[in-house]
């Protein structure tokens, strides 16, 4: 469109820039006329809203939202947001052919430097950098995604003329060199690679990283690896996942606008040395003062300059429920969300913190921490490159983190009177607002200017709209009579006032749930859980669970699960603990354990189904626990529900119920095992096997040592693994128990196997072959496993492959593909051993077709094994 005028354009360009964002006009005229705007700016923001509105050809395409206006033409109004979107849906997508063609369409939005008509306006010139920082972040995956189709020759030229543009991005050096050389020029990759040091050395007096000096090196060597033996176009590597973890945002957001503006100030610029930590904390530590809120909110806003992730994690500091998040299981979760298999994570924090800031390196992410306890619990989840920020809200000031990690303070307090009005406005209609001015005040004030409890009391007005203000604020009045006793000075219990109106309003059946729900031990609750809890039949549970969202006493936040603010749980508790009689609050706790226990019994034999079950009791009355169909769904429920049973387990303990923590820490061992989860596996074996002393159950004490040394083996502490095993032993033998023994001489070959002690590992795996008497058919399997693996570290290759041999037999008579997989790399090593080389790769094969089938990033190993025996080709060199 034709457009005179800088500023008007300024102005189109900030609205558009925050499309279905409020733009408060305070900022619209700090943004287009910077520090000194003329005294008339704001008129003249009118005429050009007015115009503009003109232009447009819609009196609604920018509507007035107090506190300022947002442009509202829908989600792919601009080009900034559609090519945003297609770059999104590029890196998504596991297809070169469709990443490919997403990054060339969103690449030719670009026409020119972005922004250039707006040039020379502070705000502006950033963002028009960010874009050009997009731009190029697009091209580079682009020119990889080419490479991985095998277009090297077509992209000598384009990446000729992107590295004259950019003399310093070693990365465009990197794939051009990779171009060059697999286009059959050898000489001139060399000779890339030597121009770009040559320019590092005179322009900023450094060496090419290490990633490209290695690159020189297998170019040097012509190593086959460079050159794919198989066709691109058919097998593509996967793109790397772009986590988009935030949380749904609040659309009719308030106040707040020189917070806003101070985090906007924290972009990081290009070429920032360190990464920018935000802590907001909320003043005398007040809870429910909008630091989540505000948060998440400018979060999204700025989500499109982070095109690497945002990642988002509650770190439930200050949960009632006791359940902090551990900061491993932060970075773990990280990790997952860009890709990292549970099994390539460190198990120690130190280590998964070191792997998680390599990952981020080189990228732009945004990482929300929410509701952090200390800085202890922070700094391992702080991004450590430049281009990250870290945003950290808590109930303390972290000034540690302030001090030493430079992070920029940014305190919350109440909302100015005008913020709370205009909070109410959104919420009720600026009409409404303006009609009653003396019970708005009288609202705000017995909220006490607290987001939390104005949220709660504009939802009650909300759907009542011919309910007058003036009524509501009485019944506010009347409330805050008859708790008396519960004003402490503060707005953490005088919102107590609007919590009692709105639980007072509940239906009968409702209030009794909103109560129960305050004793549910975890930090959230499925519906499934929800109906347990309560005793109640599940469509009944889900009216119920409706109503106390409607009412705002309960979140959603993602289908079919539950949370609380952390106020309203503790409300909850103290109205079941009033309310409620010793013997309903038992039940509902039996209630609850039983739920988890014969949800987590049942995921964990679809999980594993070769482990023996153990006994359960039938389930109290009303129970109706969560069954998954099969294998994903199994595994998605645990991977949810895992923080629940952790704080579950906690409360067994506590409580005295033995005999759910013994039993519902025997559910969760697979689980943690297979994810990697080693501190919470080992707390919770400690659990039950305390559990079953106190029970006295000593064949449950035998299991439970078992179980421990086998963790205590996966960490590599092999004196605590063999102390707990040998125990095991001995419980078995008293007790008669056969079995168990083999499979604890099992595990004991296996510990011995990975400290290189091979004569003491066949030792206990024959003790182990009894299985094949006891007619357990996976046991039998595994002992030939280990047999023949100790066979082949010992030089006995004719015997180490007939137990392969064995052991592959039973495996695929029980269907566990991921155990043959396993049996092949080590048949194909033995082979490999004997010389038979051709052999080894075909059984190496066979083994990565069964990992790729089901999904498993134990191919990587296969793979490893198939291109170090390779042969190796005469690669072409043009003079």
């Amino acid at each position: 469109m034709s457009l005179p005028g800088l500023r008007r354009k300024a102005v189109l360009a900030v609205l558009a820039l925050n499309g279905g964002y409020v733009v408060s006009s305070q900022r619209l005229v700090d943004l287009v006329w910077g520090d000194a705007p003329p005294a008339t700016a704001v008129n003249t923001l009118q005429a050009h809203l007015s115009q503009l509105r003109h232009v447009l050809g819609s009196k609604t395409a920018i509507r007035a939202r107090p506190p300022g206006y947002l442009l509202d033409l829908g989600d792919e109004a601009t080009d900034v947001a559609v090519a945003e979107k297609l770059i999104a849906s590029a890196m998504r997508t596991s297809d070169p052919e469709q990443r490919a063609g997403h990054l060339r369409a969103a690449l030719a939005l670009w026409r020119g430097r972005p922004l250039a008509d707006v040039a020379g306006i502070a705000w502006l010139d950033e963002q028009a950098r960010l874009l050009e920082q997009l731009w190029l972040h697009a091209t580079e995956t682009l020119v990889e995604t080419r490479l991985a189709l095998g277009e090297h020759a077509q992209l000598v030229p384009e990446l000729q003329r992107l590295t004259r543009d950019h003399p310093f991005n070693e990365r465009l050096h990197g794939q051009l060199m990779l171009a060059l050389y697999r286009a059959g020029r050898q000489a001139d990759a060399l000779d890339a690679y030597r121009q770009l040091r040559r320019t590092l050395a005179d322009e900023l007096g450094i060496d090419p990283s290490q990633l490209l000096r290695d690159l020189e090196t297998t170019i040097l060597r012509q190593d086959p690896a460079l050159v794919p033996s198989t066709p691109q176009v058919a097998v593509a590597p996967p793109a790397t996942p772009v986590p988009a973890q935030l949380p749904l945002t609040v659309r009719a957001f308030a106040g707040r606008a020189a917070e806003l503006a101070e985090l906007d100030a924290l972009l990081p610029a290009a070429g920032d040395g360190a990464p920018n930590a935000v802590v907001i904390s909320a003043l005398s530590g007040t809870a429910g003062i909008g630091k989540t809120t505000l948060a998440v909110y400018w979060a999204h806003r700025v989500a499109r300059h982070f095109p690497d992730g945002q990642l988002y994690v509650n770190l439930r500091g200050f949960d009632a429920t006791g359940s902090i998040v551990n900061p491993i299981d932060a970075v773990r979760g990280f990790l997952q969300a860009f890709g990292i298999p549970a099994g390539r994570i460190p198990s120690d924090l130190d280590g998964a913190a070191a792997l998680y800031r390599s990952v981020l390196a080189g990228k732009r992410v945004l990482v929300v921490l929410d509701n952090a306890r200390n800085v202890d619990q922070v700094r391992p989840l702080l991004p450590g490159a430049p281009g990250c920020i870290a945003i950290v809200t808590s109930r303390n000031q972290l000034t540690p983190l302030v001090a030493t990690e430079g992070a920029h303070p940014l305190t919350l307090g109440l909302l100015a009177p005008a913020e709370a009005r205009d909070l109410l406005a959104r919420r009720l209609g600026a009409e409404r607002v303006a009609r009653e001015p003396e019970a708005v005040e009288e609202i705000i004030a017995r909220c006490d200017r607290l987001p939390l409890g104005l949220g709660i009391a504009a939802s009650h007005a909300a759907v009542r709209p011919d309910f007058p203000l003036a009524a509501l604020a009485a019944r506010l009045r009347d409330a805050a009579g008859g708790l008396d006793a519960l004003q402490g000075g503060d707005a953490a219990t005088d919102v107590r006032v609007v919590f009692s109106w709105s639980y007072q309003a509940l239906s009968t059946d409702a209030a009794r749930l909103f109560r129960l729900l305050g004793l549910h031990p975890g930090p959230d609750i499925a519906a499934p859980a929800v109906a347990s809890l309560a005793g109640l039949p599940p469509p009944k549970a889900q009216t119920l669970l409706t109503e106390l969202v409607q009412a705002h006493l309960l979140t959603e936040y993602t289908p079919g699960r539950y949370t609380f603010h952390d106020l309203l749980r503790a409300y909850a508790a103290e109205h079941a603990r009033s309310e409620e009689t010793t013997a309903d609050i038992r039940a509902t706790t039996c209630r609850v354990f039983d739920h988890y226990l014969n949800a987590a019994h049942a995921a964990v034999l679809v999980l594993d189904p070769a482990r023996p079950p153990i006994p359960l009791d039938e389930p109290q009355p009303g129970v109706t626990p969560h069954r998954p169909g099969d294998h994903d769904q199994a595994l998605a429920w645990f991977a949810a529900e895992h923080p629940v049973l952790l704080a579950v387990i906690d409360r067994a303990t506590a409580g005295g119920f033995d005999r759910w923590t013994w039993k519902l820490a025997w559910t969760m061992t697979t689980f943690f095992d297979w994810s990697g989860r080693w501190d919470d596996l080992l707390a919770t074996q400690q659990a039950g096997l305390d559990a079953l002393r106190r029970l006295g159950d000593r064949l449950g004490q035998a299991h439970a040592h078992r179980d421990i040394g086998r963790t205590f083996a996966q960490l590599g502490r092999y004196d605590d693994a063999r102390s707990h095993l040998d125990r095991a032993v001995d419980l078995y033998g008293d007790l008669g128990d056969d079995a168990g023994q083999a499979r604890t001489h099992h595990n004991l070959g296996w510990l011995w196997q990975v400290q290189g002690r091979y004569r003491e590992a066949l030792t206990h795996s024959e003790e182990a072959a009894l299985m094949r008497e006891l007619g357990d058919r996976h046991g039998e399997a595994g002992v030939w496993d280990s047999l023949a693996f100790a066979h082949h570290h010992l030089g006995a290759y004719q015997p180490a492959i007939e137990g392969y041999e064995q052991a592959l037999t039973g495996y695929r008579e029980l269907g566990d593909r991921y155990s043959e997989a396993l049996v092949l790399i080590h048949l194909g090593d033995t082979r490999e051993a004997t010389g038979d080389v051709e052999s080894a790769r075909d059984t190496w094969r066979r083994a990565l077709r069964i990992f790729e089938d089901i999904d498993q990033p134990d191919a990587a190993e296969a793979r490893m094994r198939l291109d170090r025996t390779e042969p190796v080709p005469t690669v072409g060199v043009s003079e």
